[in-house]
């Protein structure tokens, strides 16, 4: 005969100061995990949602990010003629001749300066990015000193906002806009004129790579192999999506060192739900004889305590995601390794993460309940009467 989970429920509520810190132990455990997992999944969605599914990137070849590659514009205009490309309505190729470099930017709070992404665009490269919308002011004049800052970065830099003025290559450079790329990494970028950017930094010939717009799927894995096998150019060509991915490995050290402060506290809570549970079988040894005496059987009180540490244990993961959840939607950067510039998005705390922040609860609440049940569903009718 099974014990009813209302037993638990009010055992659980009976020991209320008890079952709150333990679960507290247990709640702050999950608050690590799911902030670590938001902040990883913040980073995957901001590289996920840059850039076009038909869009090739086309750098130097052996380059590890568009910041260390060199692009000529010789190699570019060889490149526009080429099969397979996409076309604008007035029918120019979809192709953008485009420069990397970084700024430094002052921190708000003064905590020393940070290397910030700097973009030199066409009007065609502008256009190829659809998702872009300007929030604030305008976009930046061909031939001028101008630049628009990512929505990120003008929340975050005081410096980056309209205007302002900036000193980087020969002289002043005076942001006139604010721009909006969704959850993209274009929001950690600044862009300018792609002609003034390379004149300022004497790089009138030798840009950073091209980005293509393919006509389709197939014209697309087409265009990669001609560009790779074609002797002229020396470059690699990969999908725009593929080179965000490869990005992620900024956010490795970071989720190494939470799941391993994680697995730390979990361990800690496990041993915490176990002292809980194991205190809880020594107060209650006389409910349990007058249980056995009553008929129920060594499984179900083995049953019913390890469901109380689980219903413990759930309470505590229910606790960690609530705790957490303020952090949905919170702007953060972080260092690129590749790029070595601030890559800025948002923590995102998803029903997913949630769920496997209370999984991870429960499983804490398996270790840390499964013995005290099975030293309860051991005990002697006789001698845990005579202990209660």
């Amino acid at each position: 005969m099974a014990i009813p989970i209302t037993y638990n429920l009010r055992n659980l509520a009976v020991r209320k100061t008890t079952t709150l810190m333990t679960a507290l132990g247990i709640a702050l455990t999950v608050a690590v995990l799911v902030g670590v997992l938001a902040l990883v999944e913040g980073l995957r969605t901001s590289f996920v949602a840059t850039g076009h599914p038909l869009h090739v990137l086309v750098m130097r070849k052996g380059s590890t990010a568009e910041l260390n590659s060199n692009f000529s514009r010789t190699s570019y205009q060889d490149l526009r003629p080429l099969g397979g490309i996409a076309r604008t309505a007035s029918g120019e190729p979809m192709a953008s001749l485009e420069m990397v470099t970084v700024i430094l930017l002052d921190r708000e709070t003064g905590a020393g300066a940070i290397n910030i992404t700097l973009r030199g665009v066409t009007p065609v490269g502008i256009e190829m990015r659809e998702g872009l919308r300007l929030v604030q002011g305008r976009m930046f004049q061909p031939g001028r000193r101008e630049v628009v800052a990512g929505k990120s970065i003008a929340e975050r830099y005081p410096e980056a906002r309209p205007g302002r003025k900036l000193t980087f290559g020969r002289g002043e450079w005076e942001v006139v806009g604010v721009m909006d790329g969704g959850r993209s990494a274009y929001n950690s970028e600044m862009f300018a004129d792609l002609n003034q950017l390379s004149s300022d930094y004497n790089r009138p010939d030798v840009l950073s790579s091209a980005l293509v717009r393919a006509t389709d799927e197939a014209a697309m894995q087409a265009l990669i192999n001609h560009l790779e096998g074609d002797p002229r150019f020396n470059v690699m060509a990969q999908t725009e999506r593929a080179y965000y991915a490869s990005q992620m490995s900024s956010a490795l050290p970071i989720q190494i060192l939470g799941y391993f402060i994680a697995a730390v506290m979990a361990i800690g809570s496990s041993f915490a739900a176990m002292n809980t549970m194991y205190a809880a079988v020594a107060r209650r040894a006389s409910e349990i004889g007058t249980l056995r005496v009553l008929g129920f059987s060594r499984r179900g009180i083995l049953v019913s305590f390890f469901i109380e540490s689980l219903l413990l244990s759930a309470l505590g993961g229910i606790l960690g995601c609530l705790l957490v959840l303020p952090l949905n939607n919170v702007s953060t950067g972080i260092g690129s390794f590749v790029t070595f510039a601030e890559m800025a998005f948002n923590f995102r705390i998803t029903p997913g993460l949630m769920a496997m922040g209370v999984g991870f609860a429960l499983l804490m609440g398996t270790f840390g309940g499964f013995f005290p049940a099975r030293m309860a569903a051991n005990k002697e009718i006789l001698t845990a009467l005579r202990e209660g």
